[in-house]
């Protein structure tokens, strides 16, 4: 059996990330699965999901770090083309990735306890954000 919803996430830029865990909990929750998979993707290519213990020092870490790897301030191909000032955000994104599968026993997420469910912008602007939420099992 498969199940599948969106979630949207309204973002101020840069850096700033959203816990999702309770919003996918309740995917899971409505769901009616098991067990399973869930898998949240985000739809796009300059932000990220992930796992973090979701608390003030690593949401300032995780972005501060990613801009120590990947810059804002280099000449990336990217800029070159568009001339849009996100060529770091796209790198920083891939490097991150764009989706996570997290596994459903008992109806419920199978985390750590302090690990949550992430999404972090990483374009130069705000955006509103779609993030597909799909659990399948039984």
């Amino acid at each position: 059996m498969h199940y599948q919803q969106q979630i949207s996430v309204t973002t101020t830029g840069s850096g700033d990330m959203h816990d999702l865990t309770e919003q996918v909990a309740a995917v899971v929750a409505s769901s009616g699965i098991q067990t399973g998979t869930v898998n949240i993707f985000n739809v796009g290519s300059t932000a990220a999901v992930g796992t973090i213990e979701f608390e003030p020092g690593l949401q300032h870490d995780l972005p501060a770090i990613l801009n120590k790897i990947i810059p804002p301030s280099r000449n990336y191909g990217h800029e070159q083309t568009w001339h849009d000032g996100n060529g770091h955000s796209h790198l920083q994104a891939t490097l991150l990735g764009p989706s996570l599968a997290v596994p459903i026993f008992s109806g419920k997420l199978v985390l750590g306890t302090w690990q949550q469910i992430f999404h972090l912008e990483c374009d130069v602007r705000g955006r509103e954000r779609t993030i597909v939420v799909t659990v399948i099992g039984d």
